[in-house]
């Protein structure tokens, strides 16, 4: 196990310097001056030129780049070009945090609403109930999560008055964006998880827990459930890093100070040092999640040699 911790680990550095590569030269390339933004339109020219040799934006881009690695290397992140402040103390006093709860809390909720209605459908397989529930996953897939956010603000805060229409913090603000972030997932792992399960329940084995006498009970959840797991679990895996990078427009619907807006503003003011230490952040902890993931196949099937 430990061997393969640290194999898995050395194998995210070629993905985190891809990661960096390509945002560099991405936020490099795309039009605009990020000097430009700091000192106004209307700026002399003389100006501008000051502020880029000041941020180091005339130097080639491969010695931008390797200055960048190697503050990388000692853990600086950099300064943000806008409030020139350390990027890592803007990310990590707040932001992040919040950001990493709304993942958390969306994914409780999506596993909750996926796995029930996943299991419902399968057990009772080409009924009404298998139709009801694959049509409300297939509308909640479909449903854009900013639509169906302007949609819960309207009826819950606007209408009804019962809950606040943004911020983060209090249980009466979280309700919402946990709802608008979490149904979609929980759309993608009922439908994972029905089919799972449908294969599962055709197997063998199921056939001789219940001519021995097993309660259906047992049968679906302890031999059923945990042996069709494995893909259930990497989906859950994979909506919790998606949740993690992909919060941007519920942040933006929601008014939440999270990581998601704050890069969107980073974009805007081209502000580079950000959204290449906050990408780089998100890649990491998605390579983590989903090393986590494949640590977690060897509880549900002893037989997943992980050395």
């Amino acid at each position: 196990m430990f061997k393969y911790i640290v194999r898995r680990l050395l194998q995210t550095i070629p993905v985190l310097i891809g990661v960096t590569v390509i945002v560099f030269l991405l936020m490099h390339l795309i039009p605009g001056d990020a000097a430009q933004v700091i000192v106004g339109e209307g700026a002399p020219k003389d100006q501008v030129e000051q502020i880029r040799e000041n941020l180091g934006l005339n130097d080639p881009l491969p010695v931008q780049y390797f200055n960048y690695v190697g503050n990388l290397l000692k853990g600086d992140l950099g300064q943000s070009i806008r409030s020139n402040r350390p990027i890592t103390e803007e990310i990590f006093t707040s932001r992040f945090w919040i950001t990493f709860e709304l993942a958390i809390y969306s994914t409780i909720l999506a596993a909750f609403l996926g796995l029930t209605a996943g299991i419902l459908s399968a057990v009772k397989k080409a009924s009404p109930a298998d139709y009801g529930v694959m049509f409300v996953a297939l509308f909640g897939l479909s449903m854009p999560n900013f639509w169906l956010g302007l949609l819960l603000i309207q009826f819950f805060a606007v209408d009804l008055g019962w809950l606040r229409p943004s911020g983060w913090g209090s249980w009466s603000q979280n309700i919402l964006p946990v709802l608008t972030l979490g149904t979609g997932g929980a759309a993608i792992i009922a439908r994972m998880t029905r089919s799972s399960m449908i294969e599962v329940l055709n197997q063998d084995y199921i056939r001789t827990a219940r001519a021995k006498g097993a309660k259906e009970r047992i049968v679906i959840y302890r031999h059923a459930l945990k042996n069709a797991m494995i893909p259930i679990v990497t989906v859950i895996g994979l909506e919790f890093g998606g949740f993690l990078g992909g919060a941007v427009l519920t942040e933006t619907v929601f008014a939440i100070n999270g990581v998601g807006r704050y890069v969107i503003a980073s974009i805007s003011a081209r502000d580079y040092p950000v959204v290449q230490g906050t990408v780089l952040i998100l890649s990491l902890m998605f390579v983590i999640v989903n090393l986590l993931v494949d640590i977690s196949y060897r509880y549900f099937n002893k037989r997943i040699d992980l050395n």
